[in-house]
């Protein structure tokens, strides 16, 4: 099931923070695209303790480079905060992203 779903315009080297409310015990798949054109992208997740979670980086150049994808399943029920960046050279603004989140439903 598709909790969120969304593109995003983003400023190249600046995170978008996306908040999201997660239940416990459930399984959640995480998806950014970045725009192809960008050299590094990353993906950091915070629980609402701001404590780092999970953390994912991939280069221009990479198998499937552009795209990073995680599961997660939460430890309590409550929002957790994606933040994706990603390293434009070319274009400082207006930088293509695309996010997923999705849900496992039994």
């Amino acid at each position: 099931m598709v909790i969120k779903e969304t593109s995003i315009a983003m400023e190249s080297e600046y995170e978008m923070p996306v908040v999201a409310p997660l239940q416990q015990g459930s399984w959640y798949q995480f998806v950014f695209i970045g725009d192809y054109s960008s050299r590094m992208y990353e993906v950091r997740m915070y629980d609402w303790d701001e404590k780092m979670v999970v953390y994912q980086k991939k280069m221009w150049g990479d198998v499937d480079g552009n795209i990073i994808s995680f599961s997660y399943i939460p430890k309590f029920s409550e929002f957790h905060m994606f933040k994706p960046m990603q390293q434009n050279k070319q274009k400082k603004k207006e930088v293509c992203g695309y996010v997923m989140l999705l849900k496992k439903v039994k």
